[in-house]
């Protein structure tokens, strides 16, 4: 007998006892239905056998082994995170059990976005998982930065040749066989970025042939970015396959407003047939730095110590060494030329975003800039930005923190209700600290879409924020089996409390615990009970044929 006729038997089973006894391994009794189907909230009782949920109804005289008392909670799908940077971490196994995922309802991450993971890395992460066991579900995209830079090596500022865009074809295809669920680009990023549309045509045609989707970070969304969401049209439309702008936003000053016309984009495709979606973090703020984090230092006497530290947290004899650096006008004006245009045109912050996308969240030194722009206070001092960057880090005592890509709150919120758009968090992992390190998406971004914008700000409905992080995300992924609460599909569920749900992280402390998801379930068994973390591990790698653990 098949999984699924096991599954259909033992829902009849339970239907069929209803008030005379039936059998069932949980059930979840007195919540607030919100299926992911987007209909309204309904009072019902979830029956679970085994990983399935075998029927969503009245339930009366239904007996368990374990009862979950819902009543005054809201009982849903588990949430899937589309765009998630986690699945390396939770490689670890002390992370394994992915707790900020899991406090914020969410049961299956995608990890592998931006380009990262070649079939490799999908193989390597998922033996990992199969040993060690992991909290969460995980799929996979396959990578084209990874598979690039498998294919060309260091050679990469030109186009493929014929031999290699073959076999970066024939590790897509390697990829698509272990389960993954689509391409992902980043082609923002090294090496993506010196690839022509062309190229990401072939290789999303590889994608297509397994019915896969393409999720992209686009090319240049801050200064081409009607352009570059309009290159996914044609990459979805040229391979003939589903089409996902990843976190889409409208970053900078200069893009105030212009989120109109990527809906106006999106819909004019859908109306021709050609599924384009996007995902979105709930955020005005995109990547987060230290000032001295959009500094790129070229290869110059007096900063070895400087770059060998990364992104975040540069101090003691490496900030030494960059305000000394600073303080001089020549090695200041190879630091001015590496930040804003990059090493040999590689990729640098400045370049990508500039200084009218960059606002200061946080500063000690400077507590009456935090909200400003770079370029605002470039202007306040009648300088030029590079060097009123620079005399900020100078004058700095502690870190000036700041988002590379500032949003208008007021375009949040127009894409945020677009029917096509889903919800995800572009984060990564969050261990409940009191760390300054991050950024808030990774430990807040569903509760502040259920707690700050659907019950405190009523921007979207309850059953429709649910909708976009369920069943929305999982038919697009052609997931058949996730992402509803209804008899045949996986025992995912995430519970609830509508009152008190709300995310904790903000831009000082971006590691913080979400508040007000009370029970999770993954696969049937329960990860977190009444708040507190079980240490169970019943992820499973979801592959793209079954839609299933694989």
């Amino acid at each position: 007998m098949t999984r699924r006729a096991v599954v259909l038997v033992a829902g009849l089973l339970v239907a069929a006892c209803g008030g005379d006894g039936g059998t069932a391994d949980l059930i979840i009794v007195g919540g607030s239905i919100v299926d992911g189907s987007g209909d309204v909230p309904r009072t019902a009782t979830v029956a679970i056998i085994g990983n399935e949920i075998v029927s969503v109804g009245e339930g009366d005289g239904t007996q368990a082994a374990d009862t979950i008392d819902a009543t005054g909670l809201v009982v849903a799908p588990g949430f899937i995170d589309v765009h998630s940077h986690t699945p390396p971490a939770i490689a670890d196994p002390a992370n394994r059990l992915n707790e900020g995922v899991i406090r914020q309802g969410v049961t299956l991450v995608i990890g592998g976005p931006d380009g990262g993971f070649g079939p490799s890395d999908v193989r390597g992460l998922a033996g990992v998982y199969a040993e060690q066991g992991i909290g969460t579900n995980v799929a996979f995209y396959v990578g084209h930065n990874a598979i690039r830079r498998e294919v060309m090596g260091d050679d990469q500022q030109r186009a493929p040749t014929a031999e290699e865009l073959e076999a970066m074809r024939a590790l897509v295809r390697e990829g698509m066989e272990l389960g993954a669920f689509g391409l992902s680009t980043g082609l923002m990023y090294e090496p993506g970025m010196f690839s022509e549309t062309d190229e990401v045509i072939a290789l999303a045609e590889e994608a297509a042939a397994y019915g896969g989707i393409y999720d992209s970070h686009v090319r240049n969304p801050v200064h081409d970015f009607v352009g570059s969401d309009r290159e996914v049209v044609e990459i979805a439309e040229g391979a003939g396959l589903p089409g996902k702008i990843g976190h889409l936003k409208a970053v900078g000053l200069h893009n105030e407003g212009v989120i109109a016309d990527i809906i106006a984009l999106v819909e004019g495709a859908r109306e021709r047939g050609i599924e384009i979606v996007s995902d979105q973090y709930p955020y005005d703020g995109a990547a987060t730095a230290s000032l001295t984090g959009i500094i790129v230092a070229p290869d110059v006497e007096g900063l070895d110590v400087f770059r060998r530290m990364g992104r975040q947290g540069r101090t003691g004899e490496g900030m030494a060494q960059l305000k000394a650096a600073l303080g001089d006008p020549d090695t200041r004006a190879l630091l001015r030329e590496a930040s804003e245009n990059g090493i040999d045109g590689g990729f640098a912050w400045l370049k990508a975003t500039g200084y009218t996308s960059m606002r200061i969240t946080s500063s000690a030194d400077y507590p009456e800039l935090v909200g400003v722009y770079l370029s605002e206070i470039a202007e306040m001092r009648s300088q030029d930005p590079f060097d009123a960057v620079a005399d900020l880090i100078i004058g700095a005592s502690r870190p000036v923190n700041l988002t590379l890509g500032a949003i208008r709150e007021h375009d949040v919120r127009r894409l945020l209700v677009q029917p096509w758009n889903m919800t995800a968090s572009d984060g990564g992992f969050a261990d409940g600290s009191e760390s300054p390190g991050g950024h808030p998406r990774s430990a807040g971004t569903f509760p502040r879409l259920l707690g700050h914008y659907v019950r405190d700000e009523g921007v979207l409905s309850l059953e429709e924020a649910v909708r976009k992080i369920t069943s929305l995300p999982a038919d697009f992924h052609g997931m058949s089996d996730r992402g509803r609460l209804a008899a045949g599909m996986r025992a995912d569920v995430a519970i609830f409390d509508p009152a008190t749900i709300i995310d904790r992280s903000d831009w000082d402390h971006p590691q913080r615990f979400s508040e007000g998801v009370i029970h999770v379930l993954v696969n049937g068994v329960p990860v977190l009970r009444d708040g507190e973390m079980t240490g169970a591990a019943p992820g499973e790698v979801v592959t793209r044929e079954s839609g299933t653990g694989g």
